[in-house]
């Protein structure tokens, strides 16, 4: 049976990212799109968290009364803002299979944004979910500063090239990207470097499928 899945994001470019990686599975994806939130927490110093938190919730519920089977959420900040939120589908955060993936390296390990924002309430939000799992992390944040003003503008290639000179470059033995707009460009420093970048669309879709169920396509 083909699910409908409402996908909840910051950006125009996530979409792309989620329609390949679910392209192979019986599914109808429905997105919704706000890139003015983030622009509005970023530059509004009267705009405040809880303003924040109840236009997310907000959108939450818009997505819900469409009729999906599930929501998915591909903005680390909308996740942050988030918190717990009652509905009659289930609500599938997209850094909880990352943090999964993170918790089971024991090593040193760096995690690197573009948006300095995403930064708090996602490591927070780490914290607490190795806490949950008795798991302590020993984790670097990393910026790659003046980039996601790129993104957000639409200058999708100057910000490909810049995430990716970035990962290239990088020392760390084990690294990962904590944004869905960054996998792009990680997956061609793995192609160019065969290293690996643990990104947080891989885990996304090997646990949709198990949560809800997914079957491929005939």
């Amino acid at each position: 049976m083909k699910k409908r899945i409402g996908c909840l994001h910051a950006h125009y470019s996530n979409i792309e990212y989620i329609e390949i990686a679910l392209s192979t599975y019986n599914v109808e994806l429905s997105h919704f799109v706000d890139p003015g939130l983030m622009v509005r927490v970023m530059t509004d110093p009267n705009f405040t968290e809880s303003d924040a938190q109840k236009k997310v919730k907000e959108q939450i519920e818009w997505v819900v009364e469409s009729g999906v089977d599930a929501v998915l959420i591909t903005c680390t900040n909308y996740i942050a803002l988030l918190g717990e939120l009652a509905t009659n589908v289930p609500i599938i955060k997209m850094d909880e299979p990352y943090f999964e993936a993170l918790c089971k390296i024991d090593q040193p390990q760096a995690i690197v944004f573009t948006n300095p924002d995403t930064v708090s309430g996602t490591m927070n939000r780490l914290q607490q979910f190795g806490e949950s799992r008795q798991k302590t992390l020993d984790i670097e944040v990393q910026v790659i500063e003046n980039t996601f003003e790129l993104i957000m503008s639409g200058k999708k290639d100057e910000y490909q090239k810049a995430v990716f000179d970035f990962l290239k470059n990088h020392q760390q033995r084990v690294v990962s990207v904590a944004q869905l707009s960054m996998v792009g460009a990680a997956q061609e420093v793995e192609r160019e470097t065969s290293r690996t970048i643990i990104n947080p669309l891989n885990a996304l879709v090997t646990s949709m499928v198990k949560q809800l169920n997914l079957e491929e396509k005939d």
